[in-house]
């Protein structure tokens, strides 16, 4: 595990089935304002309307848009896009962008994308995983959760669930879609939205560290509560009705274990590391804020399959000192995680 650093560049990640309205959305999303101190990695610009805006390049594929955005397409992989943005970002000859978003493409499965980012040595020196955006097309979303294993995955690994096209499909449909996705993902707010129009505080906000304000925003990142109140087991042993949840929902599950007492790091980090190294395939997404014995503040993990980080909070955000970690998992079951980490021996305190 690798230690975080509060200066790192914030990146978002907008993922999204085909179709689902990622392309409006940071069509929108770059008009605004507040969003001018953006960078946004995009597949290909004839997948955006954004001819109208662009005032010039610069090098090669990044342009910068009238809001003052910076725009480029992925070239050869993500990491090396990552890293030239980075070093002409240095170099001065672009603007000095403060936050990353990073769209893929609608086929994609986010995990190794998560991975990645996570993974390369000078990417994670400099950027920092901040929040998953999904889209989920309310006509046809639960078709495409039916279908296609990407769509659950997009939805499962979500901080954020923005619900598109809520004005053109049937109330009816949108509920039952959102029950849905309630199930599969019980931390992630869902946010209904129209032709793309979404306030980006609500997107972007939630993340883990404000760099302005240089707190924590543990809360609004984590989520706990809303999977404590989901129960530990979201689909198999609730009853569900079985005709809404389709074979691929049942792969994927989301559990959140809960600490009163702090834990001891000798016991819990190499049982962590251990479940870490046998089933990292199976982890889709872990996060959790931890209380350490002898740390006066949290210690937050983080990760994406066998990739994690660790950070040092410079303190707790409110006056819970509870440790919460949430893990959203594909094929795995509560009951070994909660024997790998041994919940009842981790503490030393009585």
């Amino acid at each position: 595990m690798s230690n975080g650093h509060n200066d790192k560049i914030p990146v978002s990640i907008i993922t999204g089935f085909l179709g689902s309205g990622k392309t409006t959305l940071i069509d929108k999303l770059l008009q605004r304002p507040e969003m001018s101190d953006s960078a946004v990695i995009i597949n290909e610009f004839g997948e955006i309307g954004l001819d109208h805006q662009l005032v010039q390049a610069v090098e090669g594929d990044v342009v910068v848009m009238a809001s003052g955005c910076l725009c480029c397409t992925i070239r050869s992989s993500l990491t090396e896009t990552m890293r030239d943005l980075y070093d002409r970002r240095e170099r001065g000859t672009i603007s000095k962008f403060r936050r990353l978003l990073i769209e893929t493409t609608g086929l994609a499965d986010p995990a190794p994308i998560l991975h990645t980012i996570m993974e390369d040595s000078f990417v994670s020196r400099l950027f920092d995983l901040s929040c998953v955006v999904t889209t989920v097309d309310a006509l046809h979303g639960d078709g495409q959760l039916d279908e296609h294993i990407e769509s659950v995955k997009q939805a499962a690994v979500a901080d954020r669930l923005l619900l598109t096209k809520t004005d053109i499909a049937e109330p009816r449909k949108v509920d039952a879609l959102r029950k849905r996705l309630s199930r599969l993902n019980p931390g992630a707010p869902i946010i209904p939205t129209q032709n793309g129009e979404v306030d980006p505080s609500l997107l972007f906000d939630g993340g883990l560290y404000d760099l302005a304000s240089k707190t924590p925003d543990v809360g609004r990142w984590l989520h706990a509560e809303a999977f404590e109140a989901a129960g530990d087991h979201h689909h198999a042993n609730h009853d569900h009705d079985a005709r809404s949840i389709n074979r691929h929902d049942r792969r994927i599950e989301a559990h959140c274990l809960v600490f009163d007492r702090p834990l001891n790091w000798r016991y819990f980090s190499p049982n962590l590391a251990s479940l870490v190294s046998r089933h990292a395939e199976k982890l889709l997404r872990v996060k959790g804020i931890l209380n350490i014995e002898g740390e006066p503040a949290p210690v937050v993990v983080h990760g994406v399959q066998h990739q994690f980080h660790r950070m040092r909070l410079p303190r707790w955000p409110d006056e819970d000192r509870r440790s919460r970690l949430v893990l959203i998992t594909k094929d795995m079951s509560g009951t070994l995680i909660r024997e790998w980490l041994r919940a009842d021996s981790l503490s030393s305190s009585k």
